[in-house]
């Protein structure tokens, strides 16, 4: 690779909302487990526990949403080419869907050598897409059963139409559904990350941190 240097590849930003969204991430499934499987409380002390469950989810909630609508708007309007939205649609020129296939050899072991990049591989830019239509996709399921709580507000009549493709449970299940796939998301994120870093020796998970990576002068 001959000699190395620190490259600024993400911004703060995208460095912000990253965090952003893995703490609400969390804090969102484990408080969407306490609201699907309530505590049985009895004595009046704790009696609000579940209220307090369920504000600390709207309001992850709220700050999941956006931290997600940021990092849209950002990826359109940055001129860092690592974090534009064309890093997520590589299947839109040759040479990105070639990449991508590169990095599929990769992944199923028929090429020994990684593929080296700057930013994010063409297949799992490609994926981050998949994963970000999934956020959208839990923000209106969430907002849409948040707002049947005031059935006459701008919420819900703004939300009307998510009411006519899916009943109430079936939302609540896609939802649900949700959740699930995007902890095995983070699971998978996290071993991929951290074995690019290995294989790279690109500083992958230092640079989520600092914003800097080293790279050949090639």
């Amino acid at each position: 690779m001959g000699h190395l240097y620190e490259k600024y590849v993400w911004e703060i930003p995208v460095r912000a909302t990253h965090w952003v969204n893995m703490f609400s991430i969390i804090t969102l499934a484990i408080t969407g487990i306490f609201i699907g499987h309530p505590l049985n409380i009895a004595n009046d002390a704790s009696a609000y526990a579940m209220g307090w469950v369920r504000f600390v989810h709207f309001v992850s909630g709220y700050t999941f949403a956006i931290s997600v609508l940021s990092r849209i708007y950002w990826s359109f309007v940055t001129r860092n080419s690592y974090a534009s939205w064309r890093e997520f649609t590589p299947f839109l020129t040759s040479e990105g869907r070639k990449n991508m296939l590169e990095m599929f050899r990769y992944y199923f072991f028929m090429r020994k050598d990684v593929p080296h990049v700057v930013g994010h591989n063409a297949l799992a830019g490609a994926t981050y897409l998949l994963v970000f239509a999934l956020y959208m996709v839990m923000i209106l399921t969430g907002f849409s059963l948040y707002s049947e709580s005031a059935p006459s507000g701008m919420l819900h009549k703004g939300l009307g139409w998510m009411f006519a493709l899916f009943s109430n449970q079936g939302m609540r299940l896609t939802h649900h559904c949700g959740m699930w796939l995007l902890i095995g998301f983070a699971i998978h994120h996290v071993y991929s990350a951290w074995l690019m870093d290995i294989k790279e020796k690109g500083g992958v998970m230092s640079s989520i941190f600092s914003g800097y990576k080293p790279v050949g002068e090639d």
